[in-house]
């Protein structure tokens, strides 16, 4: 598998990317910092095998984004990026006790998935060469998704997290956009994409892209990835549980390295379980 990998350089996106360097995938990260990687041994090995490709650039920056594909692309004799993971997130930028956390830049995930399905390759823009594009958001960033969290959550997270959750929820957008998916609530926030970013260059026809999943995870933790010893006691079976679209009551939080593994042994792996879904991951 050639993956092109954003916003991977810590957290669900490094963990995800480690998983998939270990079954065999060449994977380019675009980094702001390519340095980040100079202390790291695992990386470090893949990258003299020539399975890891670190290129220098933002995720906010088309030309940026363009050439990153650009180099993922050349990683495979055929030319093509197979999967695209995009875990691009917001530093917290200040704290308010009235509105909570604010990250820097307020748009930093819809921007930088409006660079990503914009800069496309012409060659993998139609079916079946459209690579698999995952992006992760996160419960309780739509109004739907909101209702079912848990009580206390809701309460947590409406005070805490809604600058965040705003971004995310206009990053859906555009990938309910580019897929065709219907998505509720089209007023809500709509100053925080670009004025018509609908029509901007590159951007894909309405539903003309179809090869996108949405990851919802819970609570982020740093604990250990369950789902290892799980897969040696109990047969596979799964730690966290996995509710599709906005049916079902969700739960509390979930390992950065379970939502990792999730993304390398299940969502890639099973792709036709996830394509065109909105997915929560939960204990």
């Amino acid at each position: 598998m050639n993956v092109y990998a954003l916003g991977a350089s810590k957290n669900i996106g490094y963990f995800a990317t480690v998983r998939l360097l270990a079954k065999g995938a060449t994977v380019t990260y675009l980094l702001r910092k390519p340095e980040v990687f100079d202390e790291d041994e695992t990386i470090r090995s893949y990258v003299k095998a020539g399975k890891a490709r670190l290129v220098k650039g933002d995720a906010l920056s088309i030309d940026d984004v363009a050439r990153g594909w650009a180099e993922a692309q050349a990683a495979s004799e055929s030319g093509h990026v197979d999967a695209v993971l995009f875990t691009v997130g917001g530093a917290l930028h200040h704290f308010s006790v009235i509105s909570g956390a604010h990250i820097f830049p307020e748009d930093i995930c819809s921007v930088a998935l409006l660079n990503v399905m914009r800069t496309i390759p012409a060659n993998q823009r139609a079916a079946p060469a459209q690579p698999k594009i995952i992006a992760l958001s996160t419960m309780g960033s739509t109004k739907a998704s909101h209702r079912r969290l848990p009580f206390v959550m809701k309460i947590f997270y409406s005070w805490l997290l809604t600058p965040p959750h705003v971004d995310k929820f206009c990053m859906e957008r555009v990938a309910a956009y580019c897929a065709g998916w219907p998505f509720p609530d089209e007023t809500y926030h709509a100053d925080l994409l670009p004025k018509g970013w609908k029509t901007l260059e590159g951007m894909p026809a309405e539903g003309s892209f179809k090869s996108i999943a949405i990851l919802r995870p819970a609570w982020l933790t740093d604990g250990p990835a369950k789902a290892d010893e799980v897969e040696v006691e109990n047969k596979g079976k799964r730690p966290y549980r996995v509710v599709v679209g906005d049916k079902d009551s969700l739960g509390y939080s979930i390992s950065r390295k379970d939502v990792g593994h999730f993304i390398a042994e299940e969502a890639f792996e099973k792709w036709g379980n996830w394509e065109g879904k909105f997915t929560a991951l939960f204990y």
